[in-house]
């Protein structure tokens, strides 16, 4: 069962149980789902502050391997603390060509033509990135689920496109100026799960996670229209390790 755009995304949160067994039957759930095909993809992680013991974030294209795998995974010795549902998608905000040719000449870019190509190159890749990820190799992982407001004169959805797209990308360059320092997976869960986007942000500095999303909740798409759920920060390791540390070994 493929989505007709976009791969599953599931993120567990685990408290371990070691009286009730070991680790072996979600290492071996976790072998099968990354061996039934070349994008299913798994990052572990050691959930610091106690609100679980580790995490998991599952990414596969058909929806068949990620049920089998959280299933087979949540079989294990292990009790379900918070569980999430996304798939990963496009912005509907992305600017479009006409947008950065406006930008440029704004800018009074001397080579526009050249300017916008090399845009392109990079727009094509980052669009690809969203829809199809390939997960980055990072310290820390930063989750939580977030939802637009929509209350009397904040209601997100009653602003006109053009209205919320000017919103999103400024927005979107505020988030740029962490290039580097912190990689962000947006995907959607609107009619999934009971927020509408789900927030992965990956580092290797936990400074730069707390200074990312402050600076960001100063931004207007914040502060008038943000409304946030809980927020899960783990260690990354491979999953024998991560399975070693919380008990089950």
């Amino acid at each position: 069962m493929v989505p007709s755009s976009g791969w599953g995304v599931a993120h567990l949160m685990l408290r371990a149980q070691p009286d009730h067994g070991s680790g072996l039957p979600i290492q071996a759930a976790l072998r099968a789902f990354t061996e039934a095909a070349p994008e299913n993809q798994v990052c572990a992680f050691s959930v610091l502050g106690g609100r679980a013991d580790f995490g998991l974030m599952l990414v596969a294209p058909d929806l068949h391997h990620l049920d089998i795998a959280v299933k087979g995974v949540t079989a294990g010795p292990v009790e379900v603390v918070y569980s999430y549902l996304s798939i990963t998608e496009e912005s509907e905000y992305r600017a479009t060509e006409e947008d950065e040719r406006a930008r440029l000449v704004a800018l009074g870019e001397e080579d526009v033509e050249g300017a916008l190509a090399q845009w392109s190159d990079r727009i094509a890749h980052y669009r690809e990135m969203r829809v199809h990820p390939e997960l980055p190799v990072r310290r820390l992982l930063c989750f939580y689920p977030m939802s637009k407001r929509r209350e009397g004169d904040d209601n997100w959805y009653a602003l006109s496109f053009d209205e919320r797209k000017a919103l999103m990308m400024g927005h979107g360059t505020l988030g740029r100026t962490f290039a580097g320092r912190v990689t962000q997976l947006i995907t959607g869960s609107t009619g999934l799960d009971d927020w509408e986007w789900g927030v992965t942000l990956f580092s290797d500095d936990l400074s730069a996670l707390k200074e990312i999303v402050y600076e960001m909740r100063f931004d207007e798409v914040s502060t008038r229209f943000g409304e946030f759920g809980p927020f899960y920060v783990g260690l990354v390791m491979e999953p024998a390790a991560v399975l070693e540390r919380s008990g089950l070994a």
